[in-house]
């Protein structure tokens, strides 16, 4: 659920606005407050549940680890994605090509906010809910030689989420509401940061690099990426109305935020909330100071983009925040040859 979008979700990270609308003060302040409110809230509970994830032995909820060698290429895969879905907009209909992509992300959105809900929906049953236990196993071959191939345990309440979230795929099918694209968008960038997990620091900060440089490219020296986010219709961006206080919630006229912008940095700062567990000092430092790294270079990215009028590359912003807020720190406490050998296992945490 989370590895399957990652590189589509790397794919809307300008930060913009719809073209040709004037949108009052207030409506613009709403519009990137919320937008800020909704990318801090998979970050901050995504790096939460990415600990717990780590110990899981369900096969479900086992993280998919980023080695140095997939953080080299991303940036090179996702460029080529990008450029393929621009050629395909420029050539086919892009009614078609939209509809395969809803049928698509439909299927991921059920299954990720089902994932995202599990957890509430624990805590919402009585213990006396009759939950049953269950199991979808897929082998292959026989004898010695049998192999799995899916192993998923889920119970009673797992089913009960999927429903839900199947409602909520048939309302974002049907209308394209803004509010069931932001539901489906938060749901993978929660997944996303929970169970994408970097094996390192320094693999992180390739990563951070490589986007950086993949957004700057794409925003400022093409207008690729803006074009394909305008025309891409799938929960991969967050998105707000800024004519909301005029219109209600038949509003048109949004700002979008890019969830690759969420994800990408959301990983990094989870990687140091484990980092920071490691430490067993009862301490979030590096996860704090990563958090309001984050708060501080979104702001920047809404600013630089109100003032200027144009689509920013958000990455722009963000990763030197979110890698220098904790090299800062790491000097100033004398821990940086430690959080630089910090190697994070998928059977633990170890320095």
């Amino acid at each position: 659920v989370a590895a399957a979008p990652s590189v589509l979700a790397a794919l809307g990270n300008a930060l913009n606005a719809t073209a040709k609308f004037v949108a009052t003060p207030e409506g613009t302040a709403l519009a990137y407050g919320s937008l800020v409110f909704m990318a801090l809230l998979p970050i901050f509970f995504g790096a939460l549940r990415s600990v717990t994830c780590s110990k899981s032995k369900n096969s479900s909820d086992m993280p998919e680890t980023i080695t140095g060698r997939d953080a080299a290429r991303f940036p090179i895969i996702a460029s080529c994605t990008l450029f393929g879905l621009y050629l395909f907009f420029k050539v086919f209909s892009q009614e078609y090509i939209n509809l395969l992509l809803s049928v698509y992300f439909f299927g991921l959105g059920v299954l990720a906010l089902s994932h995202t809900m599990s957890p509430l929906m624990s805590r919402i049953f009585p213990e006396s809910f009759p939950n049953k236990q269950y199991q979808l196993l897929f082998t292959q071959g026989s004898g010695e030689s049998k192999e799995e191939i899916v192993n998923y345990e889920f119970d009673t309440k797992n089913l009960v989420c999927l429903v839900i979230s199947s409602v909520v795929g048939v309302w974002y099918l049907l209308k394209k509401h803004w509010i069931a694209n932001n539901l489906f968008g938060l749901a993978f960038a929660l997944n996303g940061v929970e169970l994408l997990h970097l094996n390192n620091v320094s693999t992180g900060c390739i990563l951070l690099g490589g986007l950086f440089v993949y957004d700057v490219f794409w925003v400022f020296g093409t207008n690729v990426m803006v074009t394909v986010a305008k025309s891409f219709e799938a929960p991969i961006k967050l998105v707000f109305p800024q004519d909301l206080l005029e219109k209600g919630l038949g509003a048109s006229n949004f700002a979008m935020l890019g969830l690759g912008d969420i994800v990408i940095p959301g990983i990094f700062i989870a990687l140091l909330l484990r980092f920071d567990v490691s430490l067993k000092k009862n301490s979030r430092t590096y996860f704090y100071s990563s958090f309001l790294a984050y708060i501080f270079g979104l702001g920047l990215t809404i600013f630089v983009m109100h003032t200027f009028k144009h689509a920013q590359p958000a990455l722009l912003y963000l990763v030197p925040a979110c890698v220098g807020f904790p090299v800062i720190v790491a000097l100033i406490k004398g821990d940086l040859s430690v959080v630089i050998k910090y190697i994070f296992k998928k059977t633990g945490l170890k320095m």
